[in-house]
């Protein structure tokens, strides 16, 4: 049987970090690292849509096996070159999940997203059903169907300190402030979910374009 589709995504504010050895740090060793692992597939930075400081990197996998694979455990933990301590040192940790897809199952970002938005969260033990459902059944397919979101997806995490994620490639990063989006969101089971969920994290982000 095919295993699903997995993601991996880490987010930083790097405030604490100069912007241009940030970036040659993530586009010139970082990325051309996870690039030559097998089973790492598309890699795309992003940055917060209000707050520049915030960068988000997606990284589509073959499965979430590929984090156990010994080329990828090469490269992590204690065997980070000394660059990667420093930056990584230094920027604000704002969360890492490594999660598997749960709906569709084997569906890739699209390539020509210029916006996305990623949303993790727990739920009650008790609830965890009915949210599942929910998402399902109703809030994935009503958010897909918002003008402006190329693709719309839900992932179980394997690690880190939240149970779901969440995410949505938008035409550009300005789609949930739309009333469309709003209007997909405003309903009975929705404010329901509200009250049994708790920790909830979102980003807006853009995607990232290297200068010069």
């Amino acid at each position: 049987m095919t295993k699903p589709m997995g993601l991996l995504i880490a987010g930083f504010n790097y405030r604490s970090v100069p912007e241009d050895e940030f970036n040659d740090w993530y586009d010139y060793e970082h990325i051309p690292q996870r690039q030559a692992i097998p089973g790492f597939l598309d890699i795309v930075r992003w940055l917060g849509a209000d707050d520049p400081k915030v960068s988000v990197v997606t990284f589509e996998l073959e499965s979430a096996a590929v984090l156990s694979s010994p080329p990828y455990l090469a490269v992590v933990g204690n065997n980070m070159s000394p660059w990667s301590r420093r930056v990584i040192g230094l920027c604000e940790n704002l969360g890492r999940f490594a999660a598997e897809q749960l709906l569709p199952g084997h569906e890739a970002g699209p390539q020509d997203a210029e916006g996305l938005l990623i949303a993790a969260t727990n739920v009650l033990p008790e609830a965890e059903s009915e949210f599942n459902a929910w998402y399902n059944e109703e809030h994935i397919p009503r958010l897909r169907a918002v003008p402006g979101v190329l693709c719309a997806r839900r992932f179980r995490t394997l690690s880190g300190p939240r149970q779901y994620v969440a995410t949505y490639h938008l035409s550009h990063p300005e789609v949930p402030a739309s009333a469309a989006w709003q209007e997909a969101i405003a309903t009975p089971r929705q404010r329901k979910m509200d009250t049994l969920t708790s920790d909830r994290m979102q980003f807006v982000l853009r995607r990232y374009q290297r200068k010069g």
